[in-house]
């Protein structure tokens, strides 16, 4: 398989669609406009959003009957590389419908169907024949994988010395932490959930973070804010960047940019002042577009001019 410096993991990719609709009237027929298509999925974002910086990433994924069949043809036609390990079952979709009449987003996610023993072998052999500099996990595990399936990917990145970067959550999250990675995207509920506490408040956050790098379970853990920005924490620095003022049009992706941003800024050997700023700046830029388009390259741009002396 090609090198690439970077790759991209999405084991419970989705066909997303999104609508616009006017008027949410329970047991009436709601008349949405003609749908929009895109591959989803949060390894998939992720290599979009490194497209959309002018990068390139190889995307893996499971993928099965016509719903991962479009997704393929997608990936094709926005020139995204990609490695598809096909499974005998459908690959989930997933809808996105605004009401015009509110602006109001409604998003609905339906369950990953099961994979079996032999597709997740197929997957793990996938990742250890890969070479790259940077490997990302993002998005949930899919039924039929066992909840230490992306530890045992980290153990495959420690012997190969290929920096993980994971944007999961849970017990899977809890899991890779065991065996350490270079960065995680945690957002404030799930970094409380990490150390055990109901809640944190913004001034514990760095502590929190600090704990988790002290017992190496990551060398960066980055912080995702939502509105108010995102915080960097390594084991000598801690900076907090404050999310741009934009008009937000739709959040889905948001995450996924931010750790596209991110990626790509370290595979151009970026320093974590300008990482972690390329990260907040591609996530709200992702918040000003509608559905499931993620960033303009342009928003991004302007935004982390905005953000460089922040």
């Amino acid at each position: 398989m090609k090198k690439y410096k970077i790759v991209t993991l999405t084991v419970n990719p989705a066909l997303d669609k999104s609508a616009h609709f006017s008027g949410l009237v329970p047991e009436q027929k709601i008349r949405c406009q003609a749908p929009l298509y895109d591959a989803g999925g949060g390894g998939i974002n992720v290599s979009k959003a490194i497209s959309r910086m002018e990068g390139t990433s190889l995307a893996v994924i499971a993928s099965g009957g016509p719903s991962g069949e479009m997704i393929k043809k997608i990936l094709n036609k926005e020139l995204i590389p990609f490695h598809s390990i096909e499974t005998k079952n459908w690959t989930r979709e997933s809808f996105v419908a605004v009401d015009d009449n509110t602006n109001s987003q409604y998003r609905f996610n339906f369950p990953g169907t099961s994979i079996t023993d032999a597709e997740k072998n197929k997957i793990t052999q996938a990742v250890e024949e890969l070479e790259s500099d940077f490997l990302v996990i993002s998005g949930s595990l899919r039924d039929g994988l066992p909840v230490n399936f992306y530890q045992e990917i980290a153990e495959i990145a420690k012997k190969s010395n290929t920096k993980l970067i994971v944007d999961t959550a849970g017990e899977a999250l809890k899991k890779v932490l065991e065996t350490g990675v270079y960065l995680i995207k945690p957002n404030v509920g799930e970094l409380a959930k990490l150390i055990g506490v109901e809640r944190l408040e913004m001034e514990e956050v760095n502590d929190a973070a600090k704990q988790i790098i002290e017992k190496g379970g990551a060398e960066i853990v980055v912080v995702s804010l939502g509105p108010q920005g995102a915080v960097l924490v390594t084991k000598d620095a801690c900076d907090f960047v404050p999310a741009p003022n934009v008009a937000k049009k739709s959040t889905v992706g948001a995450g996924d940019s931010m750790v596209g941003g991110m990626v790509w800024a370290l595979s151009q050997n970026k320093n974590m002042k300008e990482v972690i700023r390329w990260g907040v700046a591609c996530g709200s830029a992702a918040t000003m577009n509608e559905g499931t388009q993620l960033f303009k390259l342009e928003d991004a741009k302007r935004l982390y001019e905005w953000l460089k002396d922040k």
